[in-house]
C-alpha cells in the first residue's frame, strides 16, 4: 500500500512540473530610442527571475520566456538601464514598445606613461612593464589563489583561507544565499554568457545577483583575487570567481 502511494506522488509531482512546463508563458516588443523612435539592434534582454536571457534583432524586437511579475533589465551601450515587470496585459495583448534613454558619455582623462623606446625589440620589450598575476590551485580546494609581485602576502593568504576558510564568507555568502543560487543558471545561459563577456562595468551582475558594485569587490578580495584581477576583469570572468568562491563556501561551512 505505501508503495502505491510513493508512485501515485512521483507521478503527480511529474505532472505538475509537466504543467509548469507547458504554462511557461512569452512575452514580446520593440525596444526604441526614447527621443527618436530609433530601432535599437542587440539591445540586452535578461529575464532577472528566471536568468534567461536574449536581444533585440534589427528591427528592435524580441521575444523572452517570462511570467507575470517577472523583471526584465534591459542594457545597452550609451543608454540608461531599466527594468521592467511584466504584468497580466502585456501577457494579455502582446507587444509593447520599451524606450531608452541615451546618456551623455564623458570621456575619462587618460594618463600616458613616458616610456622611452629604442627601436630595438630585445631592449624595448624589457623597459615596458609587465604586471603578472599568477594563479594558485591547491588539491583539495574548489578554487585558487592569486600571487605575483602586485600581490605581497600570497603565500599567507593561502594559508590563512586553509586554516580558517570560512569565517570570512559567511557574513558575506549567508545573507545573499538566495540570490547567489541563480549563479549555476546564470553560468548555463549562453546568451547572458555572451553578454557578460563583452561588459566591464558590472552592471548586470549587480542586478541579476541583487547586489551593489563594492559589495562584488568585497567578494573578491575575501576570495584572494588580485586588485588587478577585480580591475580589469570582464563580468563573465567575475562571474566565474564569484560561483567558483561560492561553491568552495558550501563545502567548507557543510563540514
Amino acid at each position: 500500500m505505501k508503495r502505491i502511494l510513493f508512485y501515485i506522488l512521483v507521478l503527480a509531482k511529474s505532472a505538475t512540473a509537466f504543467a509548469q512546463e507547458n504554462n511557461t508563458e512569452t512575452v514580446s516588443g520593440k525596444v526604441l530610442n526614447a527621443a527618436t523612435d530609433q530601432k535599437l539592434e542587440n539591445v540586452n534582454i535578461v529575464n532577472l527571475s528566471q536568468v534567461i536571457g536574449t536581444i533585440t534583432n534589427g528591427e528592435g524586437d524580441f521575444t523572452i520566456q517570462a511570467q507575470v511579475n517577472d523583471t526584465l533589465y534591459f542594457s545597452y551601450i550609451g543608454y540608461k538601464p531599466i527594468r521592467v515587470r511584466v504584468t497580466n496585459d502585456w501577457i494579455k495583448f502582446g507587444d509593447v514598445k520599451i524606450k531608452m534613454t541615451e546618456l551623455g558619455i564623458a570621456l575619462e582623462e587618460v594618463i600616458v606613461a613616458d616610456i622611452q623606446l629604442t627601436g630595438y625589440l630585445e631592449i624595448d620589450a624589457k623597459r615596458i612593464p609587465v604586471y603578472n598575476n599568477y594563479r594558485y590551485s591547491i588539491s583539495g580546494l574548489n578554487s585558487g589563489y592569486e600571487g605575483g609581485s602586485r600581490q605581497p602576502g600570497a603565500v599567507n593568504k593561502v594559508l590563512g583561507a586553509i586554516f580558517n576558510p570560512a569565517d570570512f564568507l559567511y557574513n558575506i555568502f549567508s545573507k545573499r544565499s538566495k540570490e547567489l543560487r541563480k549563479l549555476r543558471k546564470m553560468k548555463k545561459d549562453d546568451q547572458i554568457r555572451n553578454l557578460l563577456e563583452n561588459k566591464f562595468d558590472r552592471e548586470t551582475l549587480m542586478a541579476l545577483l541583487q547586489v551593489e558594485r563594492l559589495d562584488i569587490d568585497e567578494i573578491l578580495r575575501n576570495c584572494n583575487y588580485s586588485v588587478d584581477f577585480i580591475k580589469f576583469a570582464n563580468d563573465l570572468q567575475i562571474l566565474d570567481a564569484i560561483s567558483e568562491c561560492y561553491e568552495e563556501y558550501k563545502v567548507l561551512d557543510r563540514k
